[in-house]
């Protein structure tokens, strides 16, 4: 586990070279297939030499939900165990990795009238008037939520009118589930926040220089794809797509990506602050790996039961 940008798939292909380990991407955004650049996506040729597996799972018109990843990740870490190896887990979407520990909250399911008169209401009255509804029934989702999120100002709205509860509450008791297995839980953490937040800014740069604009741009000219479905929500693609559609100045936008990629990072790290039983590696050090490997060396014999 990491926060973005602190070389967790690099870390794991060097792993999976000392280990008889198949990689499981955790990562909401390279599920879509045809988003490469801006995700990180490992390459072809990386794939073929090392295992991953949940990368390019489904299209980008498609909302993959938690709850097809854990159905997903389930067979898949079966199928690992039945060949004889062990599943190593690589991403930073921490609720998915909270709910593969703790299972899922039993929301109810979309309710299609439901939503299509909380849409109605979002075009006469606007996003934001919705979100401070949410201020009023459920003040901890009204906290968490951005003032323009359509998606999820929506859902927890809907929770709350199907269920009479407030969203932040059912998570809150549903998640308190035990363990559904046993984990070594590695972190990667990055170095201080100034170096991060520069590579971050670095790295989204050479994500230009490598065509992710001309990527964003041939996802928009498809024509079935929409600013409010999650993969284009993810951070980068969100804001060039503005930028393609409103004719946002460009640097802007970048700007704009860069600030959300930084604070994704800064979420991330108060996630992996709350994990317990974890065991922290200072990332991108000559001892990074090294570290990494000693952890695992010394929790394979008695914890790995396959």
């Amino acid at each position: 586990m990491g926060a973005t940008g602190t070389g967790k798939t690099d870390a794991a292909v060097q792993l999976a070279e000392q280990f008889p380990v198949e990689l499981v991407s955790v990562d909401s955004a390279l599920v879509y297939r045809g988003l490469d650049i801006g995700t990180a996506k490992p390459s072809a040729a990386l794939r073929q030499r090392v295992v991953h597996h949940l990368i390019d799972v489904c299209e980008p018109t498609e909302r993959y939900s938690v709850g097809t990843f854990l159905t997903d990740i389930a067979r898949v870490m079966r199928e690992i165990r039945a060949r004889g190896r062990m599943p190593l887990l690589v991403g930073g979407t921490m609720l998915y990795f909270r709910a593969l520990q703790s299972g899922l909250a039993q929301l109810p399911p979309a309710d299609p009238m439901v939503r299509a008169r909380l849409s109605a209401r979002a075009a006469d009255e606007g996003w934001p008037a919705l979100h401070a509804t949410l201020q009023r029934i459920d003040p901890a989702a009204y906290a968490r939520i951005q003032p323009m999120d359509g998606q999820r100002i929506q859902r927890a709205l809907e929770v709350f009118e199907l269920t009479g509860t407030p969203l932040s509450v059912l998570q809150q008791q549903d998640l308190r589930g035990a363990s559904a297995g046993h984990y070594l839980k590695l972190v990667l953490s990055p170095p201080e926040r100034v170096r991060h937040h520069q590579a971050l800014a670095n790295r989204f740069v050479g994500m230009l220089a490598d065509g992710f604009l001309q990527e964003v741009a041939g996802l928009h000219a498809r024509g079935d794809l929409e600013p409010s479905l999650p993969s284009m929500r993810a951070v980068g693609y969100r804001q060039l797509w503005q930028h393609l559609t409103t004719g946002q100045p460009l640097d802007a936008s970048c700007q704009a990506a860069i600030q959300a990629t930084q604070q994704l990072a800064k979420r991330q790290g108060t996630w992996l602050r709350a994990e317990t039983d974890t065991h922290t590696v200072l990332a991108g050090t000559g001892q990074t790996i090294a570290a990494l490997s000693a952890k695992i060396s010394q929790w394979w014999p008695t914890e790995a039961i396959i």
